[in-house]
């Protein structure tokens, strides 16, 4: 029964009304980190939040959905990592109706095992469209580090994501999880979570 709600694909109109929104605020963490030049992406809070609302099947499209429309406005290479984004929707979504969004040291470890999802897709989609690298400054540098003494490009790839994804996706995580708790509990029960997810404390 609950692996049937979870990987449900009959949607309330309030899970509908969630992708957009989480789009939104997606975008607006990226906006966020552009602006201030953080060495972060910040731009999979909507998605994450949308998982732990929703479950991973609506997690999934928010981050898919939103790699699409960022692809078609702001820059065609999000289209390249719109997989990445489907799977932080679905293992966020999948975490979460485990009973992993109860506290805030769930809530990181939540954020690393996203973290590592993301680093595992992203690191061959580097190697194959961008010679490795992630258009980060840090971990671009720790890639051209790692170049110069092992000439090993999938291990400079693995490590330039891995220094910028895993913080940036705990930090995500914390993000959405905060934004969550502060959720009136007639909000979070609109989008008919398991009572497991649905018994914050």
């Amino acid at each position: 029964m609950e692996k049937r709600s979870m990987w449900s694909f009959r949607f309330s109109t309030a899970s509908l009304v969630l992708i957009p929104a989480a789009v939104g605020i997606n975008y607006i963490g990226k906006l966020f980190a552009g602006v201030l030049k953080l060495p972060l992406w910040l731009d999979a809070i909507g998605t994450i939040l949308a998982s732990m609302l929703a479950g991973p099947v609506i997690g999934a499209i928010s981050g898919a959905v939103n790699n699409i429309i960022y692809g078609l406005t702001m820059d065609p290479i999000s289209f390249v990592y719109g997989i990445t984004s489907l799977f932080i929707g679905l293992i966020a979504g999948v975490m979460t109706h485990k009973g992993w969004i109860q506290s805030w040291g769930k809530a990181v470890i939540v954020g690393l095992a996203v973290g590592l999802t993301a680093v595992v897709i992203s690191t061959p989609l580097n190697v194959a469209f961008w010679g490795g690298q992630t258009g980060n400054l840090w971990g671009d540098a720790v890639f051209a580090a790692v170049m110069a003494k092992t000439s090993s490009i999938w291990l400079a790839s693995f490590l330039d994501e891995i220094i910028v994804d895993l913080p940036d996706k705990v930090l995500v995580v914390l993000a959405a999880y905060a934004i969550y708790r502060g959720l009136p509990d007639n909000v979070r029960q609109m989008f008919h979570r398991n009572s497991q997810v649905e018994e914050l404390d």
